[in-house]
């Protein structure tokens, strides 16, 4: 009880140094505590459990799985992976692909060469590319590599519309999913995790999962910036093998300056004390696990305000998301934020200047905001970018057919699937904001 009370008084005091920092982070919360303090006018608590473990045993996101494997990092971590490779799935939407199911229609995604030359996409309801039939004439394997806070689970429509079609690996970054907690940064001689080791992690899963034949690279948020650490660390890799890359709401540097919708005055704050705020939490982590608990309701809201735009997503898909970024530990939350500062691969991405590119980003996206995609595809002019309307960070999530839809013209464009293949609805989960 000591102890408890002692670790207390430390977050305590560390908060009071802070200073503004809870001003600043009650900005950032103040839209969704006003959500959550009307909820429980109206809905006790109890109740609101109930609705979320329905949702949790009902709701059929992050449930697809395949052969599993272990890659180790250079640093001995064990990184997890699986692959699900050609017709060994079936089809989406047969027995056992753990398709989700089918939801309403959204909106069409609004895209523009880099060259700066206006165009508009075909939007994913005149696409009907169904992920089915033939093999893919050309032996790829697909790498998706998620974001900060999340899992591999986070791709779930994606993979489930690749399913038997082509070859994909999913991986779990260091520290997340069924990944081992990294081991340079763990015990004596810790040392902070960079975005530099995350691309030697994507090397040694490739090197497990797919060590032969051409690669198509999708990363979202850190995924993407995964990606691009790869190129700066192994070019001659990219050049000889990958043959087309995705880049999802992702950013090549000044993360710094974004300010999470934030005004000025709060946004100055949240800089000024968040990573020393974050380092505290994080050596407490035992505790602070226990409040993030008893503050769920204040956390949900949070979470659908950062990570999506529409105003009426699916509520399984909330809670999808919700139970992904709770599934990280605050230590690791701790850990990996200051890479983010320090993150610049502006220079890398000369590496895939060669490479046929998608870079696409939700329009509302308040964690890496289109702005930073759209600086990407300023420097790969021959790539094609693509702003999806309403939506937020978790745009695979959000709008999952959109984002499927130009992953498949990108897959069909390089050869991995038949340019004849049509990609049914794989669920858009949401309404255009009001």
């Amino acid at each position: 009880m000591a102890t408890a009370s002692a670790a207390s008084a430390a977050i305590s005091g560390n908060w009071r140094k802070a200073g503004v920092a809870g001003a600043a982070i009650g900005v950032i919360a103040a839209g969704a505590a006003a959500g959550v303090a009307i909820e429980r006018l109206t809905v006790g608590r109890g109740m609101r459990r109930r609705a979320r473990l329905a949702l949790d045993s009902s709701g059929p996101y992050g449930a697809l799985r395949g052969a599993p494997g272990k890659a180790l990092a250079d640093d001995g971590t064990e990184l997890y992976y699986e692959i699900d490779e050609v017709d060994a799935i079936g089809p989406p939407g047969a027995p056992g692909a753990g398709a989700g199911p089918a939801a309403r229609s959204g909106p069409g995604a609004v895209a523009r060469p880099a060259t700066g030359v206006g165009a508009t996409a075909p939007s994913p309801g005149s696409r009907r590319r169904r992920l089915f039939g033939r093999k893919a004439p050309v032996p790829v394997t697909v790498v998706f590599s998620h974001g900060y806070c999340l899992s591999q689970d986070s791709w779930h429509f994606q993979r489930a519309a690749l399913r038997g079609l082509v070859r994909t690996v999913h991986w779990d970054q260091r520290s997340h999913g069924r990944s081992a907690r990294g081991v340079g940064q763990s015990g004596p001689g810790a040392v902070p995790v960079t975005i530099e080791q995350l691309g030697r992690d994507l090397k040694a899963v490739i090197d497990a999962a797919a060590p032969e034949g051409p690669l198509v690279l999708v990363g979202h948020s850190m995924g993407g910036m995964t990606m691009m650490a790869l190129a700066d660390q192994f070019p001659e890799l990219v050049r000889e093998r990958v043959v087309g890359v995705a880049l999802v709401g992702t950013s090549s540097g000044k993360l710094g300056e974004v300010n999470y919708g934030l005004p000025v005055a709060g946004v100055n704050a949240v800089r000024r004390v968040l990573p020393g705020v974050l380092k505290a939490l994080g050596s407490q982590a035992e505790l602070v696990e226990r409040g993030r608990r008893a503050t769920a309701d204040l956390f949900a809201g949070l979470i659908k305000r950062y990570s999506f735009s529409s105003k009426d997503v699916d509520p399984a898909v909330v809670r999808f998301a919700e139970r992904l970024l709770e599934g990280t530990p605050i230590d690791v939350v701790a850990e990996f934020y200051p890479a983010f500062t320090d993150h610049d691969k502006v220079q890398a991405l000369s590496v895939f200047l060669e490479v046929p590119a998608l870079i696409l980003a939700g329009e509302s996206d308040l964690i890496t905001p289109s702005s930073h995609s759209e600086a990407i595809a300023d420097l790969l002019p021959d790539a094609e970018l693509v702003l999806v309307p309403d939506a937020g960070h978790l745009v695979m999530l959000e709008h999952p057919e959109a984002v499927t839809d130009r992953l498949a013209d990108l897959l069909a464009r390089v050869g991995a699937v038949p340019s004849e293949a049509n990609v049914g609805r794989h669920g858009s989960t949401a309404q255009p904001g009001g």
